[in-house]
């Protein structure tokens, strides 16, 4: 009978990611995956193609785990603000990570910027009558969201200001709101389906 294998991929899949969330992708070395793994290096090059294979599968799995779990908390009754505050929060959470993958664009930066607008546009839709705007549109839309959230995200993480949730809420609101009134990212026309009544209040205009 063959001998059970003490250290496979799944368990060095998930030292990995450990690793990767608590320090950031650039941690993800044999060195420091096999000290985190409690083994030596020969098991990862055994069961991975190269270095370049086991992050690339670990940042698989950290969209997967960005997707149907870490961005998916609910904070309002607006999805594309639960999104952001989401974001804002994990930021905090993993500095290393958010970094690595949001801000330096060093590792999978194609799959995390698909997995950010594909949630975006969901999102959107949850929320809004997107018969309204046609896709380039919804897509200028979630990148002015992105563009705030990670504004607020670096702020956050700087320490340069400290926002309230409800503070947070009100500037991707305006943001939201202004993007939806004009496409900033093409012109700057205002939307007649916004514009009816300047008097009425943020809430009654999104809702």
């Amino acid at each position: 009978m063959a001998r059970r294998k003490e250290i496979d991929k799944e368990k060095i899949l998930d030292g990995a990611y450990k690793l990767a969330v608590k320090d950031g992708i650039e941690s993800l070395t044999a060195r420091n995956i096999a000290k985190a793994v409690h083994c030596s290096t020969q098991p990862i090059y055994l069961e991975f193609e190269n270095m370049t294979d086991l992050r690339n599968q670990v940042l698989g799995r950290i969209s997967k785990e960005l997707k149907t779990n870490t961005l998916q908390q609910n904070f309002t009754a607006e999805p594309l603000i639960d999104l952001a505050l989401s974001y804002i929060y994990f930021a905090k959470d993993h500095v290393g990570l958010f970094r690595a993958m949001f801000v330096d664009g060093k590792f999978g930066s194609k799959l995390i910027s698909d997995t950010l607008m594909d949630l975006g546009t969901e999102k959107f839709k949850q929320q809004f009558d997107a018969s309204e705007f046609s896709n380039e549109r919804i897509r200028h839309i979630v990148i002015t969201t992105w563009v705030s959230a990670t504004g607020i995200a670096a702020l956050q993480i700087n320490q340069t200001v400290d926002f309230s949730q409800d503070q947070m809420i009100n500037v991707l609101e305006a943001q939201v709101h202004d993007a939806m009134l004009n496409d900033r990212l093409t012109d700057t026309e205002e939307s007649p389906l916004f514009a009816a009544d300047d008097a009425a209040s943020l809430a009654e205009k999104l809702s």
